[in-house]
Formats: structure tokens, sequence, C-alpha cells
């Protein structure tokens, strides 16, 4: 006796929806010294994601202009850049297609301690980060290379697939996937699209996430000819802004004992990187 058609489609929607979540699985990045190559779970399109986080990012820029607070000070934004496009210049090590990104660096005059960068390339520093913590060009290449390391890994992508799949459930995934045309695939579709930048800027990173762009971030400063040892001295500098109530960028970058511990383990392996790029200036 053959299934009723509703159970039929059913299993027919969840068994596209798993096969889409294996085939889903991979890495965004090249092993290197670093050596990150977890698998990761990336459900929607990387265009997809790119498209939000630009209409996010540009409405971020419209805003700063409004209140005159985007790139400011001029001198703080060349250095802010010099530093950035030094950094950018070595990513197609992690992964080649990034060097085609279409890149942008601003600098938002804001107190916190904050930076980010955003699927495919958009970077954003407040200048909290670089007066308050009277941070130098090693430090500052250490937080934005930590930074651009997320956005090479895709873990906006991540958390947002992550983000979809509890939010829907297989079902509603499969009947995205096989183009539905019910209400309700209708409406988890439209409700999908509308998480984009607010998933992006309101789930927190990983643990494993964190270890992953201080790996990378370190590796891609020491490549660009930035000392390493600054991404220590970095994060002992944010802990010590902490006080009572922890910056905003520890908030999701939480630092600690272990992570610092982390990255003296791996400064050695990338040394010789910036020995190296070093002697080529």
């Amino acid at each position: 006796m053959n299934k009723p058609l509703t159970v039929r489609k059913i299993t027919l929607t969840i068994m596209l929806a798993t096969s889409a979540l294996l085939a889903s699985c991979a890495t965004t990045t090249q092993d290197s010294v670093s050596g990150v190559k977890r698998t990761q779970l990336l459900l929607l399109p990387a265009s997809t994601v790119t498209d939000m986080s630009t209409q996010a990012y540009t409405q971020t820029l419209k805003e700063a202009e409004k209140k005159n607070t985007l790139n400011a000070d001029k001198i703080q934004v060349e250095r802010v850049r010099n530093i950035s496009n030094r950094l950018i210049a070595q990513v197609g090590i992690f992964r080649p297609d990034a060097t085609q990104w279409k890149w942008e660096v601003n600098v938002e005059k804001n107190n916190e301690l904050n930076a980010y960068c955003m699927p495919g390339g958009k970077i954003m520093v407040y200048s909290g980060l670089i007066e308050k913590l009277n941070a130098t060009d090693d430090e500052l290449a250490a937080v934005i290379g930590h930074e651009i390391a997320h956005a090479l890994r895709e873990h906006g992508r991540e958390r947002m697939s992550q983000a979809y799949l509890q939010q829907f459930g297989l079902q509603a995934l499969g009947a995205v996937l096989s183009k539905g045309t019910s209400a309700a695939v209708a409406n988890a579709s439209m409700q999908a699209t509308s998480l984009g930048s607010q998933l992006f800027f309101a789930l927190p990173n990983g643990r494993e996430q964190e270890r992953e762009s201080d790996k990378i971030g370190l590796e891609l400063a020491a490549r660009a000819g930035y000392n390493p040892d600054a991404a220590v001295t970095l994060w002992q500098k944010m802990e010590a802004q902490g006080g009572a109530k922890p910056p905003e960028f520890l908030s999701t970058h939480p630092a600690s004992e272990n992570r610092i511990a982390e990255l003296k383990a791996l400064t050695p392996k990338v040394k010789p990187l910036y020995e190296a790029a070093k002697h080529k200036k």
C-alpha cells in the first residue's frame, strides 16, 4: 500500500534536507601553519549572506555619516587602512577567492572597544579601540587580522545557517530547497532573509570559532610583517580595560588566561613567517 501523498512529500523533503546538510559540510579555508581545517555547516548560499551583510554595512555607514562620525580623523583612517591592506594582501594564502572580494575599510568615531569584518570583507574599526588601548600598529594588526579571519572562515554564514536550522527545522529547509509554494514555505523563506544581519550581530561566535580566528589572525599578521607577540599584549590591554563591566568587544570575544596561553603556544610557529616578511621590506 502506498504512503499518503503528504507523508511521502514530508519524507522526500526531509531526505532532500539531509542531503543538503551533508553537502553543505565543508571547510572554507585552506590548511596552513595555523592548522585550521574544521568542517563547517554552511546551509545558506555565500552570495545571500554577503548581500545581506553588504546592505547592513551600507546602512551603518549612512548612519555614521549623518552623525559625522564616519572617518572623522583622516590620519587615523589612513593608519587603519594601511594596516588592513597589508593584511588583506595575505588572504590568498587561506582562500584565493578572497583576493577578489570587494574589501572596504572604515573607522567610526565611537568610544567602544570594538571592530568587525562582515562577510565579504567589510571592515569597521571603532576609534575607541585605538585610543583607549593606545594600540600599536602590531596590536591593531592582531585585532584586525582576527576579524578578517572570521570573514575568511565565514563564521557569520555558519552561525546564520545553524540558527536557520534551529529556527525552521529540517522539513522547512527541505521545502525551501525543493521550492515549495505553500504559505508556510514562503513564510520560512521570508523570515530567513529578515534574520540576516540581525543574526550576524546578535549571535556571538562560538569558542571554537574564536580559537580559529585567533590562529588565522595571528598567522595573517605575521605574514604581513607584524609582530605576533602583539596579540598577547593586545588581549592583556583588553582585559585591563574591563573593570566591573567588560568592554563590548570582550562580550563576544572573550579573553582569558587559556586564550593567551594558546596564542603564546602558536607564536613560535608563525614567528619565522614574521621574520621572513620583515626581510622582504
